[in-house]
Formats: C-alpha cells, structure tokens, sequence
C-alpha cells in the first residue's frame, strides 16, 4: 500500500486538532489560569465591598434620596448619576527636596483611579481616568464562551503581541468585544449593573475624588494586582502553548508523509488516524470529533483541589519533560 502525501490540508488539521490537545492538558500553567480564574468574582465582590463603603461614607444613602427628589421635582437639576468608576485617595508621606535641596518628607494626597467595569483598566500606576481599556481582563475571563463563539478568539491580544494594529487583530478584538457586549447589551451589561452606585455631582470622576483609609486604598491597590496576576496566567499559558505549535508546524512543514505527522501527534499524546484524518473537515475534527468533545465535557468538571506537594511533584514532571523535549 503506497504511503498518503501530506498536503496543506492534512497539516492544517492536524495542526488544529494539536492545537486543542495542548490546551486541555493539565499543564502548571494552565492550573494556575484555572485556579486564579476561580478567584475572581470574590477578589472583585470584596474589593466592591471596600468601595461602596468609601462612596457612601462620603455620599451618603440620605444625600442621595435627597439629590434624587431634587432632581425629580426641578427639570434644570441633574445631579444624580451611576458610575462603577472612582478616584480615591488618601494623605501620605512622600519624599521630596526642600528650597536648600535637603530630603524631606511632606503630606501630599495619594490618589489613584479604581475601574470597576468589565473592561476597567487594571494598571496600577494609572491615574487617569482616561485609561486604555484593558480587554486582556474580560478576554480572560470569558475565555470559554468566547472560545465557543466561530468568530471570536479570546487569545488574540496574546497571539499578536508586538504587532502593529492589522485587520486579523481588529477582527476578532471587534468580535470579542461585541460578543462581551457593552452597558447596554451582554456580559457587559450584566457586569456594570452589578458594580454601580448612584454618585453626586460632576460626570468625571477625576473632579470628585472620595477620601479613605491608607489601609482601603492599598486593599484596592492589591485587588487591582490580583486582577493583572490573572491576565499575566492567561498570557503565560497561551504563550506556552504558541511556542509548542511553533515547533510543530515546523515539524509539520517538513514532513512529506501523513504517517510521519500521525506519528509525530501519537508520541504527543494525541491519539489519531489517518482515516480521522482524510474523513473529517477540519472544523468537524477540532469540535465534534468524540473523544475531542468528551475532553472537552470533561475539563467542565469540577476537580480535586491538588495539595501543595503534588503541584510541586507535577511542576518538577513537567519540567524535566521540557527539557528532554
């Protein structure tokens, strides 16, 4: 029986197939994107806490009844509004010089910006009120819906890392984004509700910054870290995983036979044919293949939590695994 050539078909899906394998093993990288992910409703619930706490401590429920029965009864009042975004601060020590260029220390507000929307920035040394939306956060998130969606990519931002803004990019950010949805529509929606408080005076946030406790405005500090700990696990992740399928499409793009790159997938741990191979398209091979979906159904699962030395048994496997490789 002759050998079948490998053309650009059968690398391409296999490539795809490689592509899923890798991003359902049980990697340290992916446990730690799993596992921060997990923590991210209560990280944002508690930080939540803290701010509403700060906001009506200085607009308080009574000021705000009386600011909406104002604006009620008067068409020329419009005071009152809802905002998930606020600028806090606190007075602290800073170093400085004084007029004989001696070091001192002086009183001086330190103030930040805290985004609570699903897009909100998460850079800590921010503070403007004019941040660039930090997509990375809600990508992350909603990785697995978005994954779902054929025209969506939550990885995009991670895939073109370094590059200039280009129409691959801006088709699947564009698609992310109207999927997510906005403060009218979606997860978007849903979200910004959740985190809002009724706020008076002046729409920016800049020209009301709430005074509060060192001790408040570093617990929001961290929370903002935590949140950017998280997208740093998704990038990490993702890139381990780019950096695999680079080694094997090389390898695939050397190969002249489909044996080869079935051999090559078996000793990655993908058990697959030639015939699944020749048969399937290639959307029906990286989605609906059976054993494709029952892995899929089964990372869904809830899992045994892993103990501290069995992370640490599985990092060391993992590692010398890299190496040989």
């Amino acid at each position: 029986m002759s050998r079948i050539r490998l053309n650009q078909e059968y690398r391409n899906k296999i490539a795809n197939r490689m592509r899923v394998h890798l991003e359902q093993e049980d990697t340290i990288e992916k446990q730690n994107y799993d596992n921060l992910k997990a923590d991210q409703i209560d990280i944002n619930d508690n930080a939540w806490k803290i701010a509403e706490k700060i906001v009506r401590r200085h607009y308080t429920e009574d000021d705000v009844a009386k600011a909406h029965y104002l604006q009620n009864k008067f068409e020329n009042v419009d005071t009152v509004a809802k905002d998930s975004c606020f600028h806090f601060h606190y007075m602290g020590e800073v170093a400085s010089r004084d007029y004989d260029n001696n070091p001192v220390m002086e009183q001086k507000a330190i103030e930040s910006h805290f985004d609570f929307r699903l897009n909100g920035s998460i850079d800590v040394d921010s503070n403007s009120s004019y941040s660039r939306d930090d997509n990375g956060y809600s990508y992350a998130l909603f990785r697995d819906e978005l994954k779902a969606q054929d025209d969506c990519n939550p990885d995009i931002l991670i895939e073109q890392e370094g590059k200039d803004s280009n129409p691959h990019k801006t088709k699947y950010t564009d698609a992310n984004n109207k999927y997510l949805g906005n403060d009218d529509t979606g997860y978007g929606k849903e979200w910004n509700e959740k985190y809002q408080l009724d706020l008076i005076g002046r729409n920016y946030c800049r020209d009301r910054s709430i005074a509060c406790t060192k001790d408040e405005y570093m617990f929001l500090i961290d929370w903002k870290n935590q949140k950017g700990k998280f997208v740093i696990a998704h990038q990490k992740w993702i890139k381990s995983i780019l950096d695999q399928m680079k080694e094997i499409k090389l390898g695939l793009k050397g190969y002249k036979y489909l044996d080869e790159a079935i051999e090559l997938a078996n000793e990655l741990g993908l058990a697959i044919t030639d015939a699944e191979i020749i048969r399937t398209n290639s959307t029906g091979l990286t989605i609906y293949n059976p054993k494709n979906l029952a892995d899929r159904i089964k990372g869904m699962k809830n899992k045994r939590v892993k103990t501290k030395a069995e992370k640490i048994a599985e990092r060391l496997l993992y590692e010398q695994q890299q190496s040989v490789n």
